[in-house]
């Protein structure tokens, strides 16, 4: 849904499974008026859910594109059990708007992907400043909290099959879980 439909910081309230759970953002300091907004949505949002501060890690990237990067960090490295990416890319007179918009979302995903860790796209992908300060808590909300409760969702999915998992139906080979044939 086109966010100028939905305002980004309106979402569905859960009961979340989110005891002990520490996140990293990282933040494009590209844009820094929009990033920086951004970022301030997802903090509040997290806090709003009583993580503390010990438990939260902000780092900042010099642009969108090493996002990634900068996630893969902060999963190696902090050990975080999820990453909020955070960054403004505001179409120019050139292609390289295109580029940075698809590179980064592919990136990420990919990474979310394959590390099996929710890495969230918390980036504005907009035609001008003023859209992206409709959308980093503006008029349309702020992209950030979106990012932030997105977080925490996934981290709660994750939890709540874990605690339905019976432990007992799986054998420990090289710290990987393996389903045993029942």
């Amino acid at each position: 849904m086109a966010s100028n439909l939905k305002n980004l910081s309106d979402y569905k309230s859960t009961e979340l499974n989110i005891e002990g759970a520490r996140i990293g953002i990282v933040v494009s300091e590209w844009n820094e008026e929009i990033t920086d907004a951004l970022a301030q949505g997802a903090l509040d949002e997290l806090k709003k859910h009583e993580i503390p501060d010990e438990d939260i890690i902000i780092k900042y990237v010099p642009g969108t594109f090493e996002l990634a990067t900068g996630a893969q960090y902060l999963l190696d490295v902090a050990l975080v059990d999820a990453v909020i990416c955070l960054g403004c890319v505001i179409q120019g007179e050139t292609r390289h708007f295109d580029f940075i918009c698809n590179a980064s979302a592919n990136a990420i995903a990919k990474l979310s992907l394959d590390s099996g860790d929710p890495v969230i796209f918390g980036v504005l992908t907009t035609d001008n400043q003023q859209q992206a300060l409709d959308r980093a808590g503006g008029k349309h909300g702020n992209k950030g909290v979106e990012a932030g409760i997105t977080a925490l969702k996934m981290i709660s999915l994750r939890n709540d099959l874990l605690d339905d998992v019976d432990l007992d139906d799986f054998e420990l080979d090289d710290d990987v879980f393996l389903a045993q044939d029942n």
